[in-house]
């Protein structure tokens, strides 16, 4: 299983970060010349993109001759997948790391025999770099440089470790680095149960849950959404005072930047307090609802923004399958098709109505859509399976009824930009809902 643990890198003198920044330089003028290279190669039509020089000469007294060749190694990666995607009009030649007048992005990558990582008391990280650097800063001949390392890792045992990416965060003002990892499947959890779930994912409600022990949860998200928003507009707005010919400018970039790590901290939150419930609940399986055929079905600029600008369904899918694997859950994407229009009471899908957070039908029902979808795509799910189990060979009369249990009354959580917390319990209306389906709930 591959994963990966990221931490902050601090220099422990002033001379140590000179170091770095003069290597991370290094390494970003390096990817600028080996891109300028093939994209000629790309523009020639007897070129050939792949046919460079050799630049080990030049930069490996300063980067190290691995990292020379992980460095060419990276770009190279790069216009591969350039060439995969060629079809897709967005798809670009890979970029610059800016330039050495305006300030390049600083970066690099380190081969896995190239560099240590020792956890403990005083966590450091130790690098390789080019014998000039290190009889300029006084390093010995077998001596890397040794860096400090906050933050406490996800993994600690690994079996391998793999190329470590190390960059300058603008926003943060830090030096960062993300470290690749391959972990036993030995070493992971395995389900408490063979329990089910079924997910309904949105933007207002972000997640909708239900379980076959008769639990479900809500996560709701307008606030988020809403903030995202506000920062979109914000964008939006910054762009109409730049100067003609520019298309954006370094507050663009950090609020662009901001965004975006405010809506994965949340969903990487959000997966890890979601698994980690299921995993409490006994599920084995999670299906989560295809939402291809209702986008294509309902699409609109709003629900657009929301599904694949703001909530990006395909990230925090796999994130979630990411996630899960650890607790040696499985995560399958199904078709939820109608499952929000459907009264779980009756079963009709002509006769229900749903506005903003209720869903009512003529038969009487009222319940949350979000959490009747789930509950809907969970009993289908499971219809599904025993119908499959029939066509293979004879099954119980037990396992042949639906197993879900009654619903208790669902848990609801809001994002305080730290974690997801409980709000007090969701109560039906009773007055308007059927006895038989209230604990759906409003």
């Amino acid at each position: 299983m591959k994963r990966s643990n990221t931490f902050e890198v601090t220099p422990q003198s002033d001379a140590d970060e000179e170091l770095l920044r003069r290597l991370l330089d290094a390494s970003a003028a390096l990817w600028n010349e080996i891109n300028y290279e093939r994209r000629e190669h790309y523009a020639d039509p007897d070129g050939d993109v792949w046919d460079i020089r050799e630049y080990r000469g030049r930069y490996g007294g300063v980067l190290g001759a691995s990292t020379v060749q992980q460095t060419k190694r990276k770009n190279r990666e790069a216009w591969k997948s350039f060439f995969r995607l060629k079809k897709d009009e967005a798809n670009r030649k890979p970029g610059f790391w800016g330039n050495s007048e305006n300030g390049r992005e600083l970066r690099t990558y380190i081969r896995n025999t190239s560099y240590s990582v020792e956890w403990g008391e005083y966590s450091r990280l130790e690098i390789l770099v080019g014998q000039d650097l290190k009889d300029e800063y006084g390093l010995g001949y077998r001596e890397r440089l040794r860096l400090k390392v906050r933050g406490e890792p996800n993994w600690k045992e690994y079996e391998k470790q793999g190329r470590l990416e190390l960059f300058y965060d603008e926003q943060a003002q830090s030096f960062r680095a993300f470290q690749p990892v391959t972990i036993d499947h030995s070493r992971l959890a395995q389900p408490l149960a063979s329990e089910e779930a079924a997910l309904d994912i949105g933007a207002n409600n972000l997640v909708a849950c239900t379980t076959t022990t008769g639990q479900q949860y809500l996560y709701e998200g307008r606030d988020l959404f809403k903030r995202f928003r506000e920062t979109t507009r914000e964008i939006a707005r910054l762009q109409t005072l730049l100067e003609e010919g520019r298309y954006s400018s370094h507050r663009i970039l950090r609020l662009y930047d901001r965004r975006t790590k405010r809506r994965d901290h949340a969903q990487d939150v959000l997966a890890r307090n979601l698994i980690e419930r299921l995993y409490d609940e006994g599920v084995s399986t999670v299906y989560v609802g295809d939402l291809t055929d209702v986008l294509e079905t309902h699409w609109s600029v709003r629900a657009n923004e929301k599904t694949h600008n703001f909530w990006s369904f395909r990230a925090f899918v796999n994130r979630l399958a990411c996630t899960a694997e650890e607790y040696g859950i499985s995560v399958e994407v199904r078709s939820e098709a109608w499952t929000s229009q459907t009264c779980p009471n009756c079963g009709s899908t002509t006769d229900t109505v749903r506005h903003q957070d209720t869903l009512t039908c003529s038969c009487g029902f009222e319940g949350h859509p979000d959490l009747v979808a789930s509950e809907s795509f969970l009993r289908r799910r499971q219809k599904s399976e025993i119908s499959d189990r029939r066509t293979r060979r004879k099954v119980s009369r037990q396992r042949q009824t639906t197993v879900t249990r009654s619903m208790a009354r669902p848990v609801c959580l809001k994002w305080d930009d730290h974690n997801w917390s409980e709000l007090p319990r969701l109560v039906p209306n009773e007055e308007h809902t059927n006895p038989q389906v209230a604990s759906v709930g409003r």
